[in-house]
């Protein structure tokens, strides 16, 4: 079975449709950047927790999370466990702190506390990280889409980014977030039809099913046998987890931007919480997904099966779906990767206005020119992110390349928050020196394991965060109680 007139038909009125859908829903958004980057503080918080879930699962999960069980187990479950753990934190420690100030930047706060070279440094890791780590999703779609369509990975990428671009322009964050929330929809329905054409496909069921993958050890969720070396063991996942949603969901624009678009601090933690329930169902969906495809072609082998495991998901929606539905599978890629990309894009034109333009001007504009100047700002990350998942294609893994990615950066961030909210430290070069000690600690971790340099020993992926967020704070005390012993001496 090829991918046929009926599933183009599907996945391009999909197309269309979302760029409809979000052009309209940016109408008024042009008035003022409170309106385009906040939505005016009108979000509902059940809005605000499908647009979070939709943006922290990209096509990432979709294919990524069912190639980790299809070729492995259910272990990447732990990290899900994690990611609760870290909205917690998230929801009770900084939430409150955003709160407490009048900002549009989640950087405003580093200003305040220790200066504007901090400020403009983390905006600028923030940049940094999403331009990387998402040029990786956006690259994945098209991983996607060459395994399906005769259609080249270039044009993917232009096709799904120019797309994008479109709608978050004209629509700000409204359009984002109300477009996250269908495309949510889209990808879980795709994904449950998916679960139950294989579940009905696979002789005796899930019966068998389970007595396969129990005998081949696919139903193991936890590892308890620690090594540093290993992510997936129950301690370096659970501690990774919660680290990485902590950095990522407590000092990221992207989702910062969102809880303060609600329109007070219980409904953004609410949300948040939610969202927490919503992913580890939905990890859970993904995984299982992975251990069926794995027990259909143990009972329906195929020649032309794909080497690469993160080919598979998108190898089975072609050739064992029926058309019409294939289409639908493909347009729920096609919405996880634009889900991720357009918060991606407006939380990318947010900073950029908010931490590098308008602190510098030295005479105030209109609301409507910073609107318009935020819509070109969009369009040029845009093209940026075409521009950096065309170079993605050799990075490897597109899932553990996404999150390494992420965790290299926001570590030196995320211990930068912590030392402005737990440590009385003032010092603004204290703060940089041990960022950038952060960042280099990492990097050095990462390249220890890559290489296999053997400086030490090599550590797993689920530990960099905590690690350069570590090393910040520590870094970051020590040198400020230097300063202050020596200026006692003097």
């Amino acid at each position: 079975m090829q991918f046929g007139s009926v599933d183009y038909a599907v996945l391009f009125t999909y197309l269309i449709l979302t760029t409809i859908l979000g052009i309209r829903l940016g109408r008024g958004s042009s008035s003022s950047t409170q309106d385009y980057f906040f939505a005016s503080h009108t979000l509902p918080w059940w809005a605000l927790s499908l647009s979070i879930v939709a943006t922290e699962t990209s096509t990432l999960t979709f294919i990524g999370i069912p190639a980790f069980s299809y070729s492995g187990n259910l272990s990447f479950f732990q990290i899900a466990l994690g990611y609760v753990l870290g909205k917690i934190a998230v929801s009770f420690i900084l939430i409150p702190a955003y709160f407490r100030n009048d900002i549009k930047s989640a950087y405003e706060i580093l200003k305040s506390r220790f200066g504007t070279k901090i400020r403009n440094f983390t905006a600028g890791l923030f940049q940094l990280n999403r331009i990387l780590a998402d040029g990786v999703r956006l690259f994945a779609t098209a991983l996607v889409l060459s395994v399906v369509t005769q259609i080249s990975d270039f044009w993917t990428v232009v096709i799904i980014g120019s797309i994008t671009i479109i709608y978050t322009f004209y629509g700000g964050i409204k359009a984002v977030v109300w477009n996250d929330v269908l495309q949510l929809i889209v990808y879980l329905i795709g994904a449950t039809i998916a679960f139950y054409f294989l579940l009905i496909r696979v002789p005796g069921g899930w019966q068998n099913i389970s007595y396969l993958a129990e005998h081949t050890n696919k139903l193991r969720i936890t590892e308890f046998s620690f090594s540093i070396e290993n992510p997936y063991s129950f301690v370096a996942a659970i501690v990774g987890g919660a680290f990485l949603t902590f950095a990522t969901h407590g000092t990221d624009q992207m989702m910062v931007q969102r809880y303060l678009s609600c329109s007070s601090q219980s409904k953004a933690q609410k949300g948040l919480l939610l969202s927490g329930l919503i992913v580890t169902l939905q990890f859970s969906l993904f995984l299982i997904i992975g251990t069926l495809l794995y027990s259909f072609y143990q009972h329906y082998p195929n020649h032309n099966l794909p080497s690469d495991s993160q080919r598979i998901f998108p190898f089975f929606i072609v050739e064992e779906m029926p058309q019409g539905i294939s289409g639908l599978m493909i347009a729920s890629v096609f919405a996880a990767a634009m889900s991720t990309l357009s918060s991606s894009l407006n939380s990318l034109a947010s900073s950029t206005l908010n931490d590098f333009y308008l602190p510098y001007r030295s005479s105030r504009t209109s609301g409507k020119n910073n609107v318009l100047l935020s819509k070109v700002f969009t369009v040029i990350w845009g093209i940026f992110l075409i521009g950096v998942s065309l170079l993605a294609r050799n990075w490897g893994s597109v899932l553990e390349v996404g999150l390494s990615i992420t965790s290299v950066v926001m570590g030196a961030v995320l211990g930068a928050f912590l030392i402005g909210q737990w440590t009385r430290v003032k010092s603004e070069l204290a703060v940089l020196t041990a960022m950038i000690s952060g960042l280099v600690v990492v990097l050095l971790v990462i390249c220890n394991r890559t290489y296999d340099w053997k400086l030490f020993p090599s550590i797993g992926w689920t530990w960099y965060i905590l690690i350069g967020a570590t090393t910040t704070i520590v870094v970051g005390i020590t040198i400020d109680k230097i300063r202050d012993y020596s200026n006692a001496k003097i």
